[in-house]
């Protein structure tokens, strides 16, 4: 069961990369046109900050040797 559901996790975190990055250049091709609204910016920012946290933390964990 806890099999299960470390695998279910690992899909959801795939699937939210993947939104997130989908929505990256989506929010990248919108602002080249006409700019962005302060909701569609802060969300901008702040997939960029996670995908930020994302790449540091990996390395840490490639790092550290136990992961």
């Amino acid at each position: 069961m806890i099999g299960l559901l470390e695998i279910v996790f690992q899909v959801s975190g795939g699937v939210l990369l993947l939104c997130a990055i989908y929505y990256y250049f989506h929010f990248k091709k919108i602002k080249r046109g006409r700019g962005l609204t302060s909701v569609e910016l802060t969300v901008y920012v702040v997939t960029q900050f996670a995908f930020l946290l994302l790449g540091c933390s990996y390395l840490l964990l490639l790092l550290d040797g136990n992961y």
